[in-house]
């Protein structure tokens, strides 16, 4: 008896795994979030990080090339206008109700009254006819994520230490610290850096510092180009490593700075501290929207991403480099005592704490400047915006900025 023929039997076609892709920049795109996103999703992530106007270009411009979009609120007008993005259905987004009233409520909430500038409320709710604004609807446009009240870092050998010292916005146009002053290179930020230090200085004033006026821009721009021949900047910045790299390298007295780039520092620059400014903070609120071109299978991987970013875990790891998640109870749930305690409450450190790729951020016995999350909150002096006249006061300060670099390279 002939045996029988052997049956192979082809390998079932491989499906291609699931993608979600996400553009973003440095301040929420980092390597553990994508990880632990991806083994509690059971699809893949995939992280495009850019700088922050060239993610606002490139999102306007080509929805079609992702399907989240993690940016600033003050930074979603061009992207919103140019209809590259879908509104958000609250309905889907099962920690809505426990999102803290800073994000909903903004400027008129008991924490940020005085806030000049972009409140995240102002451009959160999709009303009639698509526009943006602060009256409740189901639909949003950003769904508010991690936040913070940022400032300037300077050296106590420059401007003392202790009680009586009340660190001013004015610094970062003091001569003391001539020719080792640096601004963030970037003009929805940097340029309100330097506003808040004309005034606080006495040197300019502005009906609006949120909405700077042609002739308040040119002012501002004037009293720079004075300060820059005098020799006042010795550079700017774009990323926390390259801020941390002019403080490591002795480079400033003074700068503005982000959260993350304190745990940055070498050993030996404990000297450089967060100032707590005594006008108050400049904030921002971050977020995720969905782009335009997402439907189907990949919509709801993008809502289920969403709400994996307020599960709590995301919130831990943004809060170990100084951010603030929009629904901390989550976070917290993730956290230590001793980090909460830091972290949110203002207590001092009660051991050494670890930043998001696990070094040391935080030495025992260190207290976060600005004190509790209310604390720093309540004092929040404007928001983060793109003012009218944007487009005139980027083109003026690429042009200051520009400058400084070539005398950094001269």
């Amino acid at each position: 008896m002939n045996a029988e023929p052997a049956t192979h039997l082809s390998a079932p076609p491989q499906l291609p795994r699931r993608r979600l892709r996400v553009r973003g920049t440095s301040i929420s795109l980092l390597a553990p979030i994508r990880e632990q996103a991806e083994a509690d999703l059971g699809f893949a992530v995939d992280f495009e990080l850019l700088e922050f106007p060239t993610c606002q270009r490139v999102a306007a411009m080509e929805p079609e090339g992702y399907d989240v979009y993690e940016q600033c609120f003050h930074n979603l007008d061009i992207v919103w206008f140019w209809g590259a993005l879908q509104p958000i259905d609250i309905n889907r987004i099962a920690e809505w109700d426990n999102i803290s009233d800073l994000a909903k409520q903004g400027g008129i909430s008991k924490y940020a009254s005085r806030g000049h500038g972009d409140a995240p409320v102002k451009k959160l709710y999709v009303q009639p006819g698509g526009f943006l604004g602060p009256k409740p609807s189901r639909h949003i446009s950003m769904l508010p994520t991690i936040y913070n009240m940022d400032s300037f870092g300077y050296d106590t050998r420059v401007f003392g230490l202790g009680p009586d010292v009340r660190p001013s916005w004015s610094w970062l146009l003091d001569g003391r610290a001539r020719g080792r002053i640096a601004l963030v290179d970037e003009p929805a930020i940097g340029i309100f850096d330097a506003a808040l230090a004309a005034e606080a200085a006495g040197e300019l004033q502005f009906a609006d510092i949120a909405n700077m006026t042609i002739a308040e821009i040119t002012a501002l721009m004037n009293l720079l180009e004075d300060r820059r021949a005098q020799g006042y900047f010795c550079d700017t910045w774009r990323d926390g490593e390259e801020a941390a790299s002019l403080v490591n390298g002795s480079s400033v007295a003074v700068q503005s700075m982000w959260s993350p780039v304190y745990g940055q520092f070498e050993p030996g620059h404990d000297y450089f501290l967060e100032a707590a400014p005594a006008e108050g903070y400049r904030a921002w609120h971050g977020g995720a929207s969905l782009s335009r071109h997402t439907r189907g299978a990949e919509l709801d991987m993008a809502y289920e991403y969403l709400n994996w970013w307020l599960s709590g875990y995301a919130g831990a790891v943004m809060a170990r480099q100084g951010y603030y998640i929009s629904n901390p109870v989550r976070a917290r749930e993730h956290l230590a005592p001793e980090e909460w305690a830091y972290w949110y409450d203002g207590a001092a450190a009660a051991r050494d704490l670890a930043g998001p790729y696990g070094n040391i951020v935080v030495r025992a016995g260190g207290r976060r400047s600005g004190g509790t999350h209310a604390e720093r909150a309540r004092r929040i002096l404007i928001w983060n915006t793109v003012m009218d006249e944007y487009n005139y006061a980027a083109r003026a300060w690429d042009r200051f900025v520009r400058r400084v670099r070539d005398g950094v390279a001269a």
